[in-house]
């Protein structure tokens, strides 16, 4: 047999946050493509034999011969994915590291890992791979500037035969210029953002295209570079397809661009209105969210366009007190929010928050996402006017409370909810869901309960 001509194996792993021992079934909502995996597949050249993995939706085949895994990890998917590199590792095979959490936690990461990505995987993948091949893996690889986002291609193959929501997500820009406190977005990109050119998205908007297409630009604000973005959504009213996407509140005081996006198909924005307290915001570095008339005026601009909102907030700054919780939840019922998230604050790794916490020592775990004993939901910092749990419990009320089925039926009789067929057949199917997930998230564990190994850090890696 010639060894040279051997085809180099690949596999891909996206972790999922974790699961109860023995239940296979997971969060609904949690299940959309994972665009990650698809930009590493996309760069691999066709050389490779690719092969992928939602630990989400299958099992992963441990067993099956390959030599590299590849696994792109968020905070919450850690501690999973250092149990899924352990089993690979523990087989002799190499694993490396990338993504958000890789990128904050380098040498946390680097302790389950034989190589970590530092950073994007364009200008980076090719070289991973060369000394993967050769035998060669460096433990960190990092680039000094953000990568040429006309670099990223999609294979988006790897999907076939997976079940996951029918929306395709595309991305446009990755970053946003906002310094939010909380945020590790801003962390991640050093509050930048890049954008693909609008070529590109169009391309691929049209190569995705099928019956009853529904799109999810998954950019960290759309707003962040509006030129570019007006451009785009210029483009894209000639394509006739419907979206949603994630913006910051100042979208809703330019009208030319709630025209453009609404011309151009947009059914939804994701807006983090986090709070309803200005000194809150101002805490939070998002003074922004007041500006020009405050929520009042961007909500009846919002209105004018149709535009629906998925409406964010968060909790556990320090003045939240369980009357806050009140006073939010009737705003978001009084403005009829097609749906909203009541959530407590999380201290990230490298967000300004998660060193404030710690310098303040309101900080009740080392790194709460490695502790066996923290579980989704948890609040895992002391908040100055509520007890955790108590917290914890009044975010579980606060999305009850909006989900609750009088509530569901006044919000689905909201004339911009109801403005067109396509939105008005979904708010049932989607509210309904929300509704179901607010208690089966709760304590969720962080990696697979039911996993019998150990994780065991590397000696020898910093």
């Amino acid at each position: 047999m010639n060894t040279a001509a051997k085809k180099f194996r690949l596999t891909l792993i996206h972790p999922c946050v974790g699961r109860w021992a023995g239940d296979r079934n997971y969060i609904r909502s949690w299940q959309m493509e994972p665009l990650a995996p698809a930009v590493l597949a996309g760069l691999t050249p066709e050389n490779v034999d690719v092969r992928f993995y939602d630990d989400r939706l299958e099992d992963i085949p441990f067993d099956e011969a390959t030599d590299l895994v590849a696994i792109s990890i968020e905070t919450y998917t850690a501690r999973r994915a250092y149990q899924i590199a352990t089993e690979y590792r523990q087989r002799g095979i190499a694993v490396v590291l990338g993504g958000f959490h890789a990128t904050l936690c380098p040498d946390e990461a680097s302790l389950y890992a034989d190589a970590v990505i530092i950073g994007e995987a364009e200008g980076q993948w090719q070289a991973v791979l060369d000394d993967a091949r050769h035998n060669t893996l460096q433990q960190v690889y990092r680039q000094p500037q953000r990568p040429d986002l006309s670099l990223t291609r999609l294979d988006r193959g790897i999907y076939e035969g997976k079940r996951y929501l029918p929306i395709t997500l595309i991305e446009a820009g990755r970053g946003c210029h906002f310094r939010c406190e909380f945020c590790a977005v801003q962390s991640y990109f050093n509050a930048t953002q890049t954008r693909r050119p609008v070529d590109h998205i169009l391309d691929e908007v049209q190569r995705t295209r099928k019956r009853g297409s529904f799109y999810f630009f998954v950019d960290d604000n759309i707003t962040s570079n509006f030129d570019e973005a007006k451009e785009l959504y210029r483009q894209l009213a000639k394509h006739r397809i419907r979206w949603v996407s994630q913006a910051s509140i100042n979208a809703a005081h330019d009208e030319e661009f709630l025209d453009l996006i609404s011309r151009s198909g947009c059914e939804g924005l994701l807006i983090g209105f986090e709070s309803l307290e200005r000194e809150t915001l101002r805490l939070m570095k998002k003074k922004f969210n007041t500006m020009g008339g405050g929520y009042d005026v961007a909500l009846a601009n919002l209105r004018k366009f149709n535009i629906r909102l998925y409406a964010t907030f968060v909790f556990g700054y320090d003045r939240d007190t369980a009357e806050t919780f009140e006073h939010t939840v009737e705003f978001a019922n009084k403005h009829k929010f097609y749906m909203a998230a009541f959530n407590h604050l999380t201290p990230f790794p490298g967000t300004p928050l998660y060193q404030r916490l710690k310098d303040n020592g309101q900080l009740l775990y080392d790194s709460w996402w490695m502790d066996p004993s923290y579980s989704y939901n948890k609040i895992p910092f002391k908040p100055t006017l509520l007890e955790p749990e108590e917290l914890q419990q009044l975010c579980i009320d606060a999305r009850a409370e909006f989900y609750s089925v009088p509530n569901m039926l006044r919000r689905f009789a909201d004339p911009v909810n109801r403005s067109n067929f396509f939105m008005a057949r979904h708010f049932p199917l989607i509210n309904f869901m929300m509704r179901r997930e607010v208690y089966q998230r709760n304590d969720l564990p962080l990696g697979d309960e039911g996993w019998s190994g150990q994780l065991t850090p590397l000696h020898g890696h910093t």
